[in-house]
């Protein structure tokens, strides 16, 4: 009876894979994942409340209600209020709104664009092009990564804000604390691509070898149409995985630098600032939901990228277990 059953499972498996692509039946096989599941549903809410935040948040982040400061949850404001009487719900969705822009333009511009393109082109061109890749991330390896993030956001930063198209691009978006954004998830950047391109190129250095790399070099495939039409479909899950893990990662580093006092500048709201407000222990003592209330939701969001991360492991790259 088991024997049957776990056919019947495979001859399901085999239709499914039939019927949808591999990507298709992974995203099958995660859903079944309760686990991952829950977790994509926070990740879900909290980009989509990030995203939204001038219609989802009930207040705007700046308004002051000094009447009544240190205010616990209440109907009137069910996460309470800071110092300055600002509501503490709509504080933490905007602040929301700063972890998605962080998140997102460092995972396209380190994640994406320099981790798979740099790891691509080294593994299957190699030689001098290999030898400088490796090197120039061997270097970035090498620096303390916090301290230099430090260092290039409070050295670079008076030159950014003097920008006049920044300024430009500031007032066109309507995003306060632009050359914020860009000084943080540009220092990120530099230093998110290299753990992912080391992976990709030993992936590569195996796959070049293959019959149908060395047939579409025959038939005159040009590198870039060989690494992109052929190569990069064959380690699309091991960047999924990647990316994903790394998540976590980039939200724990912007609100370090922000509690640092390099990140997102006030009055912009970020985790790192509520949290280093309500950090101090007379505050704590006084009033715990400045702290407990952004700390909670930063340890779920990371949290559940976690699980996310080690959900995709199991259906992306089960041999890796």
């Amino acid at each position: 009876m088991a024997e049957a059953d776990a056919t019947a499972g495979t001859l399901g498996e085999e239709t499914l894979g039939a019927r949808h692509s591999p990507l298709g039946l992974a995203f099958r096989r995660l859903l079944r994942k309760r686990i991952a599941v829950l977790a994509l549903t926070f990740i879900a809410v909290f980009y989509f409340c990030g995203l939204f935040a001038p219609v989802v948040a009930p207040r705007s982040y700046t308004k002051q209600d000094l009447d009544n400061v240190f205010q616990g949850p209440s109907l009137a404001h069910p996460l309470g209020t800071d110092g300055l009487g600002r509501d503490m719900l709509s504080r933490v969705i905007w602040a929301s709104r700063t972890t998605v822009i962080v998140t997102v333009a460092t995972l396209v511009t380190g994640g994406l664009v320099l981790s798979v393109s740099l790891g691509l082109l080294a593994g299957y061109l190699g030689g001098k092009v290999d030898t400088v890749i490796m090197r120039v991330g061997d270097v970035f390896f090498a620096l303390p990564g916090l301290p230099m993030l430090i260092l290039i956001n409070a050295t670079l930063k008076p030159r950014v804000v003097d920008q006049p198209w920044i300024k430009n691009l500031e007032d066109w978006l309507r995003v306060d604390g632009l050359p914020d954004y860009i000084l943080i998830f540009g220092a990120l950047s530099l230093f998110a691509w290299v753990g992912g391109a080391r992976v990709i190129r030993s992936q590569i250095l195996a796959l070049r070898e293959t019959e149908y790399v060395v047939a579409a070099r025959a038939m005159g495939g040009s590198v870039w149409r060989v690494v992109f039409r052929h190569l990069l479909p064959n380690v699309s899950n091991i960047i999924i995985v990647g990316l994903s893990a790394s998540l976590g990662a980039i939200v724990g580093t912007e609100i370090a630098l922000t509690w640092f006092g390099v990140g997102i500048q006030p009055p912009t709201p970020s985790f790192g600032a509520m949290l280093f407000e309500g950090g101090s222990i007379r505050t704590l003592q006084a009033h715990p939901h400045l702290l407990l209330i952004p700390g909670s939701v930063v340890a779920a969001l990371i949290f559940a990228f976690n699980l996310l991360g080690d959900a995709l492991t199991d259906v992306l790259t089960p041999r890796a277990r």
